[in-house]
């Protein structure tokens, strides 16, 4: 296993939840980080949600959970990213990200997901990164293109995007 810590990047920090943080995030707490607008968003508290039911069932394997997305200049809380789950039998693992309203068009997501990429790919399992978006969130989309990922085609409604190692 991968050891849990702080993914730094150029001007963010991503520190993992613990189960327990998730589980608040989840049920509307903060989590025990400040946030930048007041509170997380509705993705990352869906995210949060993902670990807490895990956790319930004994499916959480860290470090394949969320990750609060914190500022540096401010050590504010700007929104949540991380895994869907472990590596799956090929080798891939799926990522979501959420920025709050007021973090958003800075390039935060894009270093996020840079950042997040890279670390999947210090585990020898994993093959290829995905993601997917819907039709209508082309920000989204062009934060998948700006950190590498190539689309892969429509999957449940969902366009899907892919990175491999």
């Amino acid at each position: 296993m991968i050891p849990c810590s702080v993914i730094p990047t150029e001007r963010l920090r991503l520190q993992p939840a613990s189960a327990g943080a998730a589980r608040l995030l989840a049920r509307g707490g903060d989590g025990g980080w400040t946030w930048l607008g007041g509170a997380p968003g509705t993705g990352t508290r869906d995210l949060a949600g993902i670990v807490e039911r895990a956790d319930e069932v004994g499916w959480h394997r860290p470090p394949w959970g969320l990750f609060v997305i914190v500022r540096d200049a401010d050590g504010l809380a700007v929104g949540g990213s991380g895994f869907h789950g472990p590596p799956d039998a090929e080798g891939s693992v799926e990522v979501g990200y959420e920025l709050v309203a007021q973090a958003r068009g800075l390039g935060y997501a894009t270093e996020t997901l840079r950042a997040l990429t890279a670390f999947a790919f210090t585990h020898p399992a994993v093959r290829a990164v995905t993601a997917g978006t819907y039709p209508e969130n082309t920000a989204s989309q062009q934060v998948l293109l700006r950190a590498g990922f190539g689309r892969e085609g429509d999957l449940g409604g969902l366009h899907r995007y892919r990175v491999d190692r």
